[in-house]
């Protein structure tokens, strides 16, 4: 690799040739402030918010100024700070600063950029934009009134996602950041999942609030309320707390849900052992079978959105299985009402999910059985933390508990479905122990594990080569279903998360602000904590579960039965005249 030779702040540094000066920067320890700026995302130099003095006749921005041979970099100069200091104050401005009501408190980066920049006072005093709050989504609440233009939603929904759904509208002091022709973002083919609502750096984007709604629901002393957290949130918690990412938090998590009030609290990974034995035998029909093929996971809801809007032929392709939480919802509300003598419709189901998509997923019309909803609230990683916060719950020094039985048992291959690549792999832990007829030993698939936009794999089983592919963020999924399309792939299985890294990275986890994710990736540093978690499983295997089996024997019969298809399956709607 080429090297570059700089000065910056009269330290040498060595860089990647075609690295930036903000790059550049990072390596030597030297700290530059941004806003726009996104690593891998959005590199536009708009906020100029990291303007540098290279020599020239005007400052230059940091994220987008190539290193040089021999250039000279000042980060820290009067003229330097005092233009950043005018720009944000200019931002400021414009900007709706009700901060102490605002879901970003003490996680804002403006707010942070103010601090630390001494900006006590904004002189530039003139017109501010008030916007009504788009309401319009399940999902998604949006406030232009607290946008900065950073662009960064814009850049996330567009390059990342490839959904394209909002953009800048209008022009010059009225630009808003919005769907096209004054439509909400329910209103258009959005997918929920809550990527543009990570890469923003203030509250100008965040999840529709359900917490209320719970608080309420503990507070009705007519309701039985159950709830069920998702793998990859125990991964990610601890950080609304002060934790260091990835810390995981199990144990803690269930004893500050059973003090919060909650009747029972059983584990959305007991439904992905679930889905694997329903998924897993679905998969092995279709080979045998002569099923339609390749057969690709259902999931994850924002996914599941994408294909109805963009790829409507592959809709038979899909698996017909519900997603975990709303497996468990159904089970919840039919067998253990029946085993506890509960009537279904006084349980309130309550799912705890790292997607904001979710939220659309159980508000969907084919998410209940004979009229009695699957699950009935969903709340966020984030909104947890808040509730536990307004609990007045110690949450790091809580002692660790376990889940409620029967519903709370799990395995490891349920934990691992949090990362890209995890329902692939606990799937073929079972299929190839099916197929084969014995218990194998060699379970881990870590040819779908890892980062990378589109895995692939072959892997034997029985005797019979079975194809699989891997992606994460639907910009990654519409390149390799337009392959498939296309004739250019061929696959027995697919597995499809709708956000980048998977549910460890989803729309509602902790937020990461810009600065720390160059510092490090979410992606890795949770994904590592679920896999240590399936490790430290006693069975790794969902089929031998022996709550799942017990489930089967005593209620379900057998995988795809007439009762499994009636509580743990649906059908999916063609929304292509949506785009």
């Amino acid at each position: 690799m080429d090297m570059v030779n700089l000065t910056i702040d009269g330290v040498q540094v060595q860089a990647p040739a075609g690295s930036t000066v903000l790059e550049a920067a990072r390596l030597a320890g030297i700290h530059i402030p941004t806003l726009c700026y996104l690593k891998d995302v959005n590199q536009i130099g708009a906020c100029r918010m990291c303007v540098v003095d290279t020599g020239a006749r005007a400052l230059s921005a940091a994220c987008v100024m190539p290193v040089s041979e021999g250039m000279k970099v000042r980060t820290n100069t009067a003229a330097v700070r005092e233009a950043r200091k005018v720009n944000l104050e200019l931002i400021l401005s414009a900007h709706d600063r009700k901060c102490l009501t605002c879901v970003r408190n003490k996680n804002c980066e403006l707010q942070t950029l103010a601090e630390n920049l001494g900006v006590r006072d904004i002189p530039f005093e003139g017109a501010v934009n008030s916007y009504e709050p788009d309401l319009s989504s399940p999902s998604i609440e949006r406030d232009a009134s607290k946008c900065i233009q950073c662009r960064r939603c814009v850049a996330t929904c567009h390059n990342v996602q490839g959904v394209g759904v909002i953009g800048q509208v209008n022009r010059g002091f009225n630009t808003i950041i919005a769907p096209a022709f004054g439509k909400g973002i329910g209103e258009v083919a959005c997918i929920n999942c809550g990527q543009c609502v990570m890469a923003c750096p203030v509250g100008a984007l965040r999840e529709k609030d359900s917490t209320k709604e719970v608080f309420d629901a503990l507070n009705d002393p007519e309701k039985v309320v159950i709830v069920q957290p998702a793998p990859a949130v125990r991964v990610a918690l601890g950080e609304e707390f002060g934790m260091p990412m990835g810390t995981r938090v199990t144990g803690k998590m269930a004893a500050a849900l059973r003090r919060m009030g909650f009747d029972k609290v059983f584990d959305t990974n007991f439904g992905a052992d679930l889905t694997i034995m329903e998924e897993g035998y679905e998969l092995i029909h279709r080979i045998q079978e002569g099923g339609v093929l390749p057969m690709i996971t259902s999931c994850s809801p924002g996914w599941i959105k994408f294909i109805e809007h963009n790829f409507p032929e592959f809709l038979p392709n899909l698996s017909s299985c519900k997603s975990p939480h709303q497996m468990l919802g159904a089970i919840i509300k039919s067998y253990y009402a029946k085993t506890a003598g509960i009537d279904p419709k006084k349980i309130f189901n309550v799912s705890v999910m790292p997607c904001i998509a979710k939220k659309f997923e159980s508000k969907r019309e084919e998410m209940e059985v004979n009229g009695v909803r699957d699950v009935d609230a969903v709340i966020t990683t984030r909104e947890l933390a808040r509730m536990i916060k307004e609990c007045g719950i110690d949450f790091v020094n809580l002692p660790d508990e376990s889940f409620d039985d029967v519903l709370g048992d799990s395995t490891g291959a349920g934990a691992i479905f949090g990362a890209t690549g995890g329902v692939m792999e606990a799937a073929l832990r079972t299929v190839a122990d099916v197929l084969e007829g014995k218990d194998l030993q060699d379970i881990d698939y870590t040819a779908v594990r890892g980062i990378e936009g589109v895995k692939e794999a072959t892997v034997t089983i029985a005797g019979k080569e079975i194809k699989v592919a891997v992606a994460h963020g639907t910009g990654n999924a519409r390149k390799l279903m337009e392959r498939v399309k296309n004739g250019e792939a061929d696959y027995t299985f697919i597995e499809v998360m709708g956000c980048p890294g998977g549910c460890v990275t989803g729309g509602g986890q902790p937020i990461v602000s810009a600065q720390k994710r160059m510092e490090c990736d979410p992606r890795q540093v949770r994904a590592k904590a679920i896999y240590e978690e399936d490790k430290d499983m006693p069975i790794r295997k969902s089929h031998q579960n022996p709550s799942i089996q017990k489930l089967y024997k005593e209620y379900l019969g057998e995988p795809n039965s007439h009762l499994a298809h009636e509580l743990l399956h649906t059908h999916y709607t063609d929304r292509s005249s949506v785009r």
